[in-house]
């Protein structure tokens, strides 16, 4: 038997491919819809979804947003303009600025950051990062990094009520985005195609009815590594296929790993596949080089995470039953 480890996670990306192709023209032809939208952020997993729309449709039947706004990162734009490029497909470029100025996005966190740091204001940058979990057992709470104009760090934990404040005012950006893809879909009758991979799935690593809103989602199945396998088979471009992953929600540079997940995805590929197929943890350890406690914080970290997501996933509450629907 094959020692548990990176190559338990291959796939047969070919199979796949046609798998996966197959499914979206069977839900477009279910729904009525003529094609798809896929918001495009340069990142590996918008990037897949875009190609396997145009494997499964034609690049013709294809709609690429691309949706920046003044803090996303400089590579945003020439990175999906390649992906663009790449797939042959029409698309719409919309800066999403004016609408989060409208919804005083910006304003409202950083009068948040403020209630912590009184001095932030213009010309200043920030990020909020979590501890690490593989590091101690204790409480994780978020802490905010700033960056002055002088180019100054200063790191300070973060009240619950300023965290909060801080992470609905950043959901501006993903609402807005969900907002213009639906705009373009029900104008082509098309269908928007979701991005979540299966770590940000099934850990929660979404926005409701922001990033997590779409008509269907087609590798929210498939495990980090596996999107990146994916990518080399459809031909993503090189750029995105070696560009480490970021969230490009904050205005300073940020990894998923600061922000939520405190593993780089190939570990935690292995860390949530095993957990979710009974691997013995030391199996586990041996193949992340973690050790078994290690492992065991970082499963609980993961059970953590469903409970205080699960929300997410649920359909609004109905308090009376609608037999006809």
């Amino acid at each position: 038997m094959t020692a548990f480890g990176p190559a338990t996670l291959r796939i047969d990306e070919a199979a796949e491919t046609t798998r996966i192709s197959e499914g979206i023209r069977s839900y477009l032809r279910r729904a009525r819809r003529k094609g798809t939208v896929v918001a495009v952020s340069g990142g590996i997993d918008s990037s897949v979804v875009a190609a396997l729309c145009v494997r499964a449709l034609g690049p013709e039947r294809v709609l690429a947003l691309q949706l920046p706004e003044s803090e996303s990162s400089d590579e945003t734009l020439p990175i999906s303009s390649e992906l663009i490029a790449s797939l042959g497909v029409d698309s719409r470029h919309e800066d999403i600025s004016p609408m989060l100025e409208a919804f005083s996005c910006y304003r409202r966190r950083d009068d948040a950051i403020r209630r912590v740091i009184p001095e932030y204001g213009p010309g200043y940058r920030s990020k909020i990062v979590l501890p690490s979990v593989v590091d101690s057992d204790r409480y994780r709470i978020y802490s905010i990094v700033v960056e002055a104009p002088d180019g100054s760090q200063e790191t300070h934990r973060l009240t619950t009520d300023a965290y909060l404040e801080i992470v609905a005012a950043t959901n501006f950006k993903q609402r807005t985005r969900k907002v213009l893809e639906y705009f373009h879909a029900d104008r082509l009758n098309y269908a928007v195609a979701g991005t979540p991979n299966r770590l940000e799935y099934d850990q929660g690593f979404f926005v409701k009815l922001g990033d997590g809103a779409a008509d269907l989602k087609p590798i929210a199945h498939l495990y980090k590594s596996q999107v990146y396998a994916m990518a080399d088979y459809l031909g993503v471009p090189e750029s995105i296929r070696t560009r480490p992953p970021t969230t490009d929600t904050y205005s300073m540079p940020q990894s998923q790993e600061e922000f939520y997940f405190s593993l780089p995805y190939n570990l935690m590929d292995l860390c949530l596949y095993g957990h979710n197929n009974d691997v013995p943890t030391s199996e586990i350890a041996a193949a992340t080089g973690l050790t078994e406690e290690q492992v065991g914080r970082v499963v609980r970290d993961i059970e953590q995470k469903r409970r205080t997501t699960g929300y997410l996933h649920d359909r609004p509450v109905l308090l009376g039953e609608v037999p006809e629907v």
